[in-house]
């Protein structure tokens, strides 16, 4: 993950801010920055969406294929995640720096998002074990500014609301052969329910408190993070502690009641948004860098 290197005053300064419930940027302990959402960013994918938050800069896209279901559950399709970190996001991502992060995002991300309480996996089986759409869901850092996963997450539920899958029609040939016909017509598509897919929030424990949306200087003064990801009706589907410090049973409680407030309170706002924009179709303005 990238870092950042903090004098002694201004640890001090931020210590005494975060206790305070007065961040540096002016925050509360528990705000986020100012977060920017586009969709249909990417022409060749079948769903997409850039993410701004702070200075973290995120792009995702999702390309559905056809292929075969995983021997275990037959009667469901499956994510596939990829986190390419980019060197112009930091120095650090360059050589193995950034591959080992690659690996660690998506290994995070499988566990949260590839599992029938996020999405709906059954609804991606064409064929009960001969084939299913499998989604390679393809992330891209492009900035770095702390809050990761945050971001990550918030662009993943974006660009699955954005996802459009070809509809699949089954025919049998006169030997009894099943011909596999996807539709061309573009409105001719299924749309994911993504009303379960949760987001993340990553809670870095600052002194003797902790904090939401962390800037990389305030990462800096952090002894360790917890992530969760919970759901539009507050269920916590996954906890994860990274850093090298410890975290007290009292903190990871606090800690993860907050997450759960955080965490439901995004949803609603986030799929108000993408469905505003989805309305304005072609009229809405792009603002992103591929616009």
């Amino acid at each position: 993950m990238a870092t950042v290197q903090v004098s002694e005053a201004e640890k001090v300064y931020i210590l005494h801010g975060v206790r305070d419930d007065l961040r540096v940027d002016g925050r509360g302990c528990e705000d986020y920055r100012h977060m920017e959402i586009e969709t249909d960013m990417v022409s060749n994918t079948d769903g997409s969406a850039k993410v701004t938050l702070g200075h973290t800069d995120v792009l995702v896209g999702v390309k559905a294929e056809m292929g075969k279901p995983r021997p275990m559950v037959p009667d469901e399709g499956y994510l596939e995640f990829f986190v390419d970190c980019s060197a112009n996001a930091t120095p650090e991502f360059e050589g193995r720096g950034g591959d080992e992060l690659g690996m660690e995002l998506s290994n995070t991300l499988y566990k949260v998002f590839n599992n029938r309480y996020s999405v709906d996996l059954k609804s991606l089986c064409i064929s009960p074990g001969e084939h299913c759409w499998v989604l390679y869901v393809d992330v891209l850092l492009l900035q770095c500014d702390g809050n990761l996963f945050d971001a990550i997450s918030v662009a993943i539920k974006a660009a699955l609301f954005n996802t459009k899958i070809p509809k699949v029609h089954i025919s049998e040939d006169e030997e009894g052969g099943k011909e596999i016909e996807l539709s061309d017509d573009p409105y001719d598509c299924m749309r994911l329910n993504v009303e379960n897919v949760p987001c993340i929030v990553t809670l870095c424990k600052v002194g003797h408190r902790h904090v939401v949306d962390a800037t990389l200087q305030e990462k800096a003064c952090s002894v360790a993070s917890l992530i969760i990801s919970v759901t539009h009706k507050g269920t916590v589907t996954c906890v994860r502690k990274v850093g090298g410090g410890s975290l007290d049973p009292e903190s990871i409680f606090e800690m993860t009641e907050t997450g759960k407030r955080v965490g439901k309170a995004l949803h609603a706002p986030l799929m108000a948004l993408l469905q505003e924009e989805e309305s304005l179709g072609k009229k809405r303005q792009k603002v992103g860098f591929l616009g």
